[in-house]
């Protein structure tokens, strides 16, 4: 699974005031022809990231090339079952990114078309995010 090697602070805040607005940068392809898109903001964890990339791999079955425009690099915390209130923020559970909607998630080239957008609907079906599929002629 994607993880930072290294980070500056072990807990971070969460950044709840970036779902709001829409995506400036990473909107357009820049790798492949054929890519997958956000339609709504939220926050995809490394699992998600891992299962829609295995679904991808898996589908195209080791044909054309692969680009993971997102990385997870916000750890989020969580308390364990049952703890009372107080006594300080929770241990490191899992990392996430944060995704504005317009955001370009994966992006594929070098197969036909058809197989490409077969192989991204089959991982847009693993994220819990609303997505399109883009290709370069529709751009």
């Amino acid at each position: 699974m994607l993880e930072p090697k290294k980070i500056k602070r072990r807990k971070q805040h969460r950044y709840r005031g970036a779902f709001g607005r829409k995506a400036t940068r990473g909107t357009q392809l820049a790798f492949g022809t054929v890519g997958l898109k956000t339609q709504e903001a939220g926050e995809l964890t490394a699992r998600q990231i891992e299962a829609a990339r295995r679904a991808l791999t898996h589908s195209v079955q080791r044909g054309g090339k692969i680009w993971i425009r997102i990385f997870p690099h916000i750890p989020v915390s969580r308390k364990a079952a049952e703890v009372p209130m107080g006594s300080g923020k929770g241990s490191l559970d899992r990392y996430s990114a944060i995704v504005r909607a317009g955001t370009m998630i994966f992006e594929m080239g070098g197969l036909p078309e058809q197989a490409a957008k077969t192989a991204l609907r089959l991982a847009a079906y693993k994220l819990p995010l609303s997505t399109k599929i883009v290709t370069t002629s529709l751009l």
